[in-house]
């Protein structure tokens, strides 16, 4: 069943497979999380810890669905 999930081509969005969008997703997500740690850093915006934290968790939470997900999708 995952990995149906994984090969799901939308015929909407030019037919890439839903893993890509997953994939980029996911990038964005440990970008925002190093975001929030560099204008931090930096003194340009001022973020609480808990949000970078928060951030770190999904980021690597969806990395890991990711992954397997990616995986799957060859068995």
């Amino acid at each position: 069943m995952l990995a149906e999930i994984a090969v799901y081509t939308t015929q909407r969005v030019f037919g890439i497979p839903l893993i890509v969008y997953g994939g980029a997703f996911t990038l964005l997500c440990f970008v925002i999380t190093a975001a929030i740690a560099i204008l931090t850093m930096k003194g340009i915006k001022r973020f609480p810890l808990k949000w970078h934290t928060r951030m770190a968790y999904l980021s690597l939470a969806l990395g890991l669905f990711h992954g397997i997900i990616g995986i799957l999708a060859f068995f």
